[in-house]
Formats: structure tokens, sequence, C-alpha cells
């Protein structure tokens, strides 16, 4: 009896796991036809990143997404800038369409894989770098490393090296523990992936994510990027600055964050807010004798989704800036 007992739950846990990987696999593939990510695979050396690339003339821009987020992150704001200029977005490598790519994820890695794919999907410099949030670290090592290919640089509530030092203690509480919760996830990504189990997380608290993060490279590069993300942060210092090429800080300043809401006090909330505006986008606009900071009290931290219209016209500035010149 105890033999057919542990027959019988060995045959069930084999028929869930069977079901949770078809419902995985058909729902990833319907998703994937409903709902194509738009762009083309360019091969950099050994792996494909996914870069699309819309409208004509020159500076191009180039879009860099933050921790976490796709080239969808920027599907209110390309096709506005499309309409004056070149443009492109991309997949980080492990993100979306793109191939895995080389661990660890730092901004120097990263920003290397971006100017081969720029240069071998026959864009042409000179470029005007957008960078959100962890982007910002990866346009400023960009710059850092190909100068000369930089002509303006916007920063969209962009992380700063300082502030693992500046905010309150309890908002790097917050960190270390996502940073705990996607290397779990990474860890056993096939699993969490493979099986369902990530959607039906997903879909039980009401999220219907995309096809596209419900991947095992996704979870690792997210993973390795904040892993990193110390490491990323003093490249950008090393960087330097932009001496004096055109600099656009657009801060959110609403004081509403619903992960931040959810782990500190009122308190905390408040102090990490007037450290971040005051202090730290500050810092950012200091990195060029032509910088300046704009603040927008009506987007929070999802600034392309908030006001994508505040990204827009500062591209449109520095773009006409720059064809006068």
């Amino acid at each position: 009896m105890a033999r057919s007992l542990f027959g019988l739950i060995i045959g069930l846990i084999f028929v869930v796991c069977l079901a949770g990987a078809s419902y995985q696999a058909i729902v990833a593939y319907t998703d994937a036809r409903r709902n194509p990510e738009p762009g083309r695979l360019i091969d950099i050396g050994g792996f494909h990143l996914k870069l699309n690339c819309t409208g004509s003339g020159s500076p191009t821009v180039v879009l860099e997404a933050g921790l976490g987020d796709l080239l969808e992150e920027w599907r209110k704001v390309q096709p506005e800038i499309a309409k004056f200029s070149r443009v492109c977005s991309y997949d980080r490598a492990g993100y979306g369409g793109s191939d895995p790519g080389p661990a660890p994820r730092t901004s120097v890695q990263i920003s290397k894989e971006l100017q081969a794919l720029l240069k071998n999907a026959g864009e042409t410099p000179p470029y005007v770098l957008v960078g959100h949030s962890f982007g910002g670290y990866n346009v400023r090592v960009f710059n850092g490393e190909y100068p000369n290919q930089v002509a303006a640089m916007v920063l969209v509530d962009s992380t700063q090296e300082d502030q693992y030092r500046l905010l309150p203690s309890a908002w790097n509480a917050l960190g270390a523990a996502m940073l705990s919760r996607y290397q779990t996830q990474a860890r056993w990504a096939n699993l969490y992936v493979g099986l369902g189990i990530a959607r039906l997380s997903l879909q039980w608290r009401g999220i219907h994510g995309s096809y596209l993060i419900l991947q095992a490279k996704y979870l690792r590069a997210r993973a390795s990027e904040l892993e990193c993300i110390r490491v990323s942060a003093e490249q950008a210092r090393s960087a330097g600055n932009l001496q004096e090429k055109p600099l656009v800080i657009l801060t959110g300043a609403k004081n509403v964050d619903s992960i931040l809401g959810s782990g500190l006090t009122a308190a905390d909330l408040d102090a990490y807010q007037r450290t971040w505006v005051y202090d730290l986008q500050t810092r950012l606009a200091r990195l060029s004798t032509r910088g300046k900071q704009i603040i927008l009290p009506d987007s929070g931290h999802d600034v392309p989704s908030d006001r994508p219209d505040a990204i827009v016209a500062a591209v449109r500035e520095l773009c006409a800036g720059l064809s006068r010149r």
C-alpha cells in the first residue's frame, strides 16, 4: 500500500508538472503570435540583440530602458520622436527578444554591446542618448567609452551613484529584499517559468504579464544587473562628466510609489523624495556645464508612462539645438 501511495503521489506530481509546462508553452506561443515584439535581430558577435529603429534624420536618438524594462517601455515615446528624427530602442541581452549575453551584466558590458549593436545595424552617430532609471548608468558609461559618438543626453529620473549612502537606510533594505527575490527567481528560473508557476503567480495577483518577461533568460539577466548595480554605479562615476554637451535631467517628483510606499514609513518616504529630487538629481545636472533639471510634479518614477510628452519635448529641444550648430 505504501508503495502504491508513493507511486500515486509521483504520478500526480508528473501530471501537474506536465500540465503546467504545456500551459506555459501554449499560452506563450499564442501571446507571441498575437503581440509580436517590433524590431529585428542583429548579430553582435556570437549572440543577437533585438533592435527597433523608426523615423529618419539626424541625430539618432537611442533609448535605454530601466532595470527590468523592455523596449516596450518606450511605446508612448518612440512614435512621437520618430516624427522628427531617427530613434532606436532595444532589448538588452537576456531581455525580450534578445539572446542571453555574457555575465556579469554591468554597465560597461552593456555599453559595449550597445555600441556593437548600433554599428552592426548600420546606425551612425551622432547619438542623443536617453536613459531611464538604471539606464542612466549605461548611457553615461557609453559616453565615457565612446565620447565622440555622443552629442547630447537626457537622463529620465535616473539613478545616481551616491544614492546608496544618501537615501534612507530603509530604502537600502528594500533593495536588498528585491535582490534576494530576483536571485531566487533566477536560480529556479527554468522551473519557475517552464512549469507555468510565474504566469500563474502573476494571474493570481491580477497581473497579466508580457510573455517577454516570462522567460528564464530574462530573470537571470535582471538578477545579474541588480547584483552588479553598485559596480555599475562606480563605472558611471569613473566615466566622468559630459563637459559642454547638452544635458537634460527629467525628475519625477510625485510623492507616490507603490513599491516604496509598501515598505517605507511616511517620514522615510518624505526623506527619500527630498533627497532624490533636490540632491541626487541636481548632482546629475552638474555633469555638464550645459545641464539643466526639469522637475515633473505630476510624474512618479515611471516617467515614460506618466509623462512621455516631457521626454519627447526634451529630445526635440536637443535635436533642434544640434541641427543649428
